[in-house]
């Protein structure tokens, strides 16, 4: 048998000459295949006697091995490099601008109504220097109802309208959140005045209707500081109103009303007309008489809930606000029936939903526009 050393020194030597993965695997093949040189010489180990056997078969398993490394070693290498190399062919420019419109021969996704108009509240209270804030879905009855004045016998808490969960050992119930506010008094009693934040979120209750769902969104507002008066709560949400329904000077009235957790208490009502049987946001005239459309309650936080969450009511005082997402949505965006929002029907979707370049935020505001078709 010819020595292997010569052999196993030229494969190795073609295997760090290789320069691409298609020759390192045409070498493998010539040494290691099932016609290889090596291979072929393996074979012929039957020939040799028991003695040149042993001494051939081991110099010629040793010659493998090495070679075997050599080629896993060469073939990491290489494919290292040919990655590197199609990465930096294929590299791209993040901040290119996006291409609007939908790319040729496909569709793009769509923004649900609801998140659009999410955030083109947040958007709105943003540049009024609110901030976000956010709580847990399941509270405890303190957080839901005790902390806001809401007192025992209220039909708030009575299980025709409330979702409450099996009771623990000590006989007290968790609930899903009927509203954002227990958001609100978690932030009083985590954060010292000044505060000025606005929570967006889901809440539950035992409702189901073309105008009701048992889980909805709605948005809370919340100003505490020492100055802050019932004038600052008109001018802020008069100005949120216009901003939001884009109608300058969209007539916004208040009504007094009663709520457990503010005094006094204001209901909030935009302008509109329904002539012909068409609603339209704005002020009556020509198109038809004035008429008005509840929106959303507000009223100067209750001086019991400032003591709840530990604020002295003599030294702090505030404004608070709440509205249905949904509502103002449908408003916005002639959206007839609410059940409709959580059909995931995409056709729907479609119709109503927004392109991803449409998103508001607190530098650019919110949209003007409807619904991208």
């Amino acid at each position: 048998m010819e020595d292997i050393d010569p052999l196993r020194d030229d494969i190795l030597r073609e295997v760090r000459e290789a320069g691409s993965p298609e020759v390192l695997e045409a070498i493998r093949v010539s040494a290691l295949g099932r016609r290889g040189r090596l291979t072929l010489l393996m074979r012929g180990l039957g020939e040799l006697g028991p003695e040149a056997r042993r001494v051939a078969g081991a110099a010629l398993n040793a010659a493998k091995d090495e070679i075997a490394a050599s080629l896993a070693e060469a073939s990491d290498r290489l494919h290292r490099a040919a990655l590197a190399n199609r990465l930096a062919g294929e590299r791209a420019d993040v901040t290119l601008p996006v291409l609007p419109g939908p790319p040729s021969g496909c569709d793009t996704g769509r923004i649900h109504p609801i998140s659009q108009t999410i955030d083109e509240i947040i958007a709105i209270f943003g540049e009024m220097g609110f901030v976000v804030a956010e709580g847990p879905h399941i509270e405890d009855d303190f957080y839901n109802f005790t902390a806001l004045n809401i007192p025992p016998d209220h039909p708030a808490r009575q299980e025709h309208d409330t979702f409450y969960l099996p009771p623990r050992v000590d006989g007290s119930r968790l609930v899903l959140r009927t509203h954002t506010s227990p958001v609100q008094i978690r932030t009083m009693l985590a954060q010292p005045p000044p505060l000025r934040i606005i929570v967006p979120g889901r809440t539950f209750r035992a409702d189901h209707d073309s105008t009701h769902s048992p889980m909805f969104h709605q948005v809370e507002g919340l100003v505490i500081d020492r100055t802050t008066h019932m004038g600052h709560l008109k001018g802020c949400l008069i100005e949120f109103c216009r901003a939001f329904f884009d109608v300058e000077d969209l007539p916004v009235r208040f009504r007094p009303s009663y709520f457990p957790f503010t005094e006094p208490s204001a209901e909030v009502d935009i302008g509109c007309s329904r002539a012909g049987g068409e609603l339209k946001i704005g002020h009556g005239g020509a198109n038809g008489p004035q008429d008005w459309l509840e929106i959303l309650g507000s009223g100067m936080v209750h001086p019991q809930v400032l003591r709840n969450c530990g604020i002295d009511p003599a030294e702090y005082q505030g404004f608070a606000f709440g509205m249905g997402i949904e509502r103002v949505a449908m408003l916005k965006y002639g959206i007839p029936d609410l059940r409709t929002f959580y059909d995931s029907d995409l056709r729907w979707l479609r119709h109503y939903g927004f392109l991803p370049l449409d998103i508001p935020s607190p530098v650019r505001g919110a949209l003007s526009g409807g619904a991208a078709a």
